[in-house]
């Protein structure tokens, strides 16, 4: 969880960039919070610049805002809070590609999917993880095994 306490901690830095977003208005950003996303996410080539906004500092949930597209923004959840035992094994070619070289350098972050007026039925993308080197703030969206995981994982079980 490094991310979330290193964003947290900086959200009061001087900023370097203001932009525009379609859902949180104008924004500035320090330049050195911003996410480089090696392989854009599937349909969205132009995006390859990110920041991580906080839902609120109560919540768990943060946003993966584009720099680059201000209307694509994913609800994103820390791994480590889902209360799941969730480490999948990351390849070591991506591992390798964002100079991971030390677990403490590697966050992983799970893009959900909360439908409209029914957040109880929010799902995470337990295949296609984001990997994330903190330090150097490089991510990738992996692809694991469709056998291993489901990509619509209910965080709130159904009853």
């Amino acid at each position: 969880m490094n991310v979330l306490k290193q964003d947290i901690e900086q959200s009061g830095a001087e900023k370097n960039i203001t932009v525009q977003t379609s859902r949180f208005g104008e924004i500035s950003v320090d330049k050195e919070r911003i996410i480089s996303l090696l392989s854009p996410f599937l349909g969205f080539p132009e995006s390859t610049r990110f920041i991580l906004k906080s839902h609120s500092t109560k919540s768990p949930f943060m946003w993966l805002q584009s720099l680059d597209n201000p209307q694509l923004a994913f609800v994103v959840l820390p791994a480590a809070l889902t209360g799941l035992d969730y480490q999948p094994e990351i390849p070591r070619q991506i591992l390798k590609e964002l100079l991971i070289t030390a677990d403490s350098d590697k966050d992983i972050l799970l893009i959900l999917t909360v439908p409209k007026n029914n957040p109880k039925e929010m799902t995470a993308n337990l295949l296609g993880p984001i990997v994330l080197n903190s330090s150097k703030r490089l991510a990738v969206q992996a692809v694991l095994d469709p056998q291993k995981y489901d990509p619509c994982w209910r965080l709130f079980p159904a009853k």
